[in-house]
């Protein structure tokens, strides 16, 4: 788990400085306005106080976060705003050290915000600096920090398959660009180029093979990636069973014995962890040990994305078992295979009701006592119509950030959707490397070749 730490006053020295990277979506500023009740942008104001209120909310949480850290308190912030937000992008903001002031224990702290190579907004923080050290542990929350550690990794050699609409070729062309895939476009040749310039996107740095229809885009890409001539697959315009059949035949060398599986991972405004929802996209009603494979890919994925030991909520309408309910009998018996290790790497528990896994209040007003109720990093929906309302819900009317990838195989697939945004096929492509990094690491954590 994450720590953050403070610098007291004593610490404080000019020119101290701190950064911290936003990856702005559209609906931040509905999300800002919703929350803080700027009735303008409902009125028809294009931002409203928005753009204003997210930056100054940035250099806040700069504040209480980095520098000084815990402990902090603003006593005036002032900003001259240059430029507008934009819709989508990646804000940095910086505080510097002007000054340190013992007499009052305040730090003056220059601040900038800048989107590309354009200045947002610049001003100054007064702050009370802490009289005292303090360390906070804390879970990961949003992607941000996927994609910053991503691209520490060297950018994974990715067979994108049939790429022939300009969402999934620009996608793939935006994750090259943030230096998370090195992309290989299979598909007809002609098709792909006189995609690319009439959507007028460069894709003279990428290599194209050449292919005749969807199931030979496929067909090529899965052998690349058995050949480990590819690092991870990326689905294009074809459709999903294409890519899929093609990747559990023999040939392709793709497949490790369990079945694939469909994990979302979700970054929700209002619960400070991040989680994964699965299966939402794959597997239409698992049985239970279809069920115990999902569960061991998604506790493989976690661990790849930092989570030390898992904690896994078998969700169903309640919280006790009842013979008349399935969900909830194989609820109990998932969590059962995970007390006699036929699950391994995490903490499986359930039946649980969706409220009483992420709210710990919800848990204790209900007399349940378990290790992951209130603080779950996967959530095991009991099908796919479950899922999908979950994962949706989440998406489109709490603003959340996600990601999407297809585990079970011998290398990450990006299924992406046509109704992601840029920024949640980047985020999926940044989960894909670190995926693939951690499971040539350690192969036997990410994905047991045996549970038990």
């Amino acid at each position: 788990m994450p720590t953050i730490a403070n610098k007291t006053l004593e610490e404080l020295r000019p020119g101290d400085t701190a950064s911290s990277t936003r990856i702005l979506q559209a609906a931040d500023a509905r999300a800002w306005a919703n929350a803080f009740g700027d009735a303008s942008l409902a009125a028809g104001e294009p931002a409203g106080q928005a753009p204003t209120g997210i930056i100054t909310s940035v250099f806040a949480a700069l504040v209480g976060t980095s520098l000084p850290g815990p402990g902090s308190q603003i006593r005036s912030l002032s900003l001259d705003v240059k430029d507008d937000l934009p819709a989508e992008g990646e804000l940095v903001a910086t505080l510097t050290v002007r000054e340190v002031q013992p007499a009052d224990k305040t730090a003056l702290l220059d601040a900038k915000a800048v989107v590309g190579d354009k200045v947002i907004a610049e001003g100054t923080v007064l702050v009370t600096a802490p009289a005292t050290s303090i360390k906070v542990d804390y879970a990961d929350h949003r992607l941000d920090a996927l994609l910053e550690r991503a691209r520490g990794l060297k950018p994974i050699p990715t067979a994108v398959v049939h790429p022939l609409s300009a969402d999934a070729l620009e996608g793939a062309l935006d994750a090259a660009a943030a230096g998370l895939i090195v992309p290989v476009l299979f598909g007809p040749e002609a098709d792909i180029r006189k995609l690319a310039a009439d959507a007028k996107l460069d894709i003279s740095g990428a290599k194209i093979v050449s292919t005749e229809d969807e199931a030979d885009s496929a067909a090529k890409a899965a052998l690349a990636a058995g050949k480990s001539e590819v690092g991870a697959l990326m689905k294009g315009s074809l459709h999903t069973d294409v890519l899929l059949h093609a990747v559990l035949q023999k040939e392709s060398n793709l497949r490790t014995g369990r079945l694939l599986s469909h994990a979302a991972v979700v970054s929700v405004p209002t619960y400070a962890r991040r989680v994964i929802v699965t299966d939402v996209a794959l597997n239409i009603t698992p049985d239970t040990d279809q069920k115990a494979d999902i569960v061991q890919n998604a506790i493989g994925l976690a661990i790849a994305l930092g989570v030390e030991v898992p904690k896994v909520a078998v969700v169903a309408a309640v919280e006790l078992v009842r013979t008349r309910m399935p969900t909830t009998v194989d609820a109990a018996v998932l969590a059962k295979m995970s007390d006699r290790r036929q699950i391994v790497g995490g903490i499986v528990d359930g039946p649980l009701d969706l409220d009483a896994a992420v709210d710990a209040e919800a848990a204790k007003i209900k007399h349940i006592v378990s290790p992951v109720a209130g603080q779950a990093d996967i959530i095991l929906v009991p099908n796919i119509d479950a899922g999908n309302l979950v994962y949706k819900n989440l998406v489109f009317m709490a603003d959340s950030q996600t990601a999407g990838l297809v585990v079970g195989a011998r290398v990450p697939i990006i299924l992406t959707s046509r109704a992601d945004t840029a920024v949640a096929r980047r985020f999926s492509a940044a989960v894909a490397a670190l995926y693939a990094d951690a499971l040539a690491r350690n192969p036997e954590a990410i994905l047991p070749t045996a549970a038990g």
